[in-house]
């Protein structure tokens, strides 16, 4: 961050586009640009603060009458707290880095025996990977697909929604393959996620593009993070759409 600024300030730059990769996501290098003069062509660090932590996100999206998936709103502070919180949300249960992401600090328990080392698992990998070791526990959906919404809001309170992408096929949790529209989602599933999604964007204050990820189960769908940035896979969209994405978040950007 202290290079790009001081690059910044050499060329004389009036805005930054953080790219897709997780510094699009860091809201400290957001305000940074803000003292310094710099238009950040991104959401509100607030927003991206808001979205960050996924324990924070669930009960936010709670709040604003998003469905998310069962369980807890906050951090379990050891694994005997965890065992009759996993009984009452019913096995098997995903146990979770509150600050994960990327498939890095989720683990699942399928039955009680297992969660002792799901647990420690989802522990070491939230400290290892985010520094940050509070975990929490969700229902674990075994063969969800796996839908996100694209959303766009600018700075004068209109926020759209943009159709789906179904990025069910998967490696390691990471996508492997998108697909719009998706082939699962009847029309009144779509509007529903899509009436959901700009709830979601505007309980946080949202600007600019993002996305908001779902696990669907027939005709369920429940919240499963957000992306506080454009997406590498966001030219899917751009497809199916005819929109510039990018070029959309320079406009927002600039008033």
């Amino acid at each position: 961050v202290p290079r790009i600024l001081e690059i910044a300030a050499q060329a004389g730059v009036d805005a930054v586009h953080p790219g897709y990769g997780f510094l699009a996501e860091n809201a400290g290098f957001a305000r940074a640009l803000a003292e310094a003069g710099i238009v950040w062509i991104g959401p509100p660090p607030d927003a991206i603060d808001a979205m960050g932590s996924k324990v924070q996100a669930r009960a936010l999206m709670d709040a604003a009458g998003v469905p998310i998936v069962p369980g807890v709103t906050e951090p379990v502070a050891d694994v005997e707290a965890a065992r009759p919180i996993a009984e009452r949300i019913g096995y098997p249960v995903a146990v979770k880095a509150s600050a994960g992401g990327g498939g890095k600090g989720f683990r699942v328990a399928l039955t009680p025996a297992d969660l002792d080392d799901a647990f420690a698992g989802a522990v070491r990998e939230g400290e290892r990977f985010f520094a940050d070791g509070a975990v929490y526990l969700e229902r674990y959906l075994p063969e969800p697909r796996h839908v996100e919404i694209q959303i766009l809001a600018d700075a004068h309170g209109t926020t759209v929604w943009l159709g789906e992408r179904d990025c069910s096929v998967q490696r390691r949790h990471q996508k492997v393959i998108e697909e719009a529209p998706s082939a699962v989602v009847s029309e009144d599933l779509r509007r529903r996620m899509g009436e959901a999604s700009v709830r979601a964007a505007q309980a946080v204050g949202y600007t600019s593009a993002g996305t908001l990820e779902y696990l669907v189960s027939g005709e369920e769908f429940f919240f499963l993070e957000m992306n506080t940035r454009i997406q590498v896979e966001h030219t899917v969209t751009e497809a199916v759409t005819g929109l510039d994405l990018v070029r959309e978040q320079i406009r927002v950007a600039a008033g």
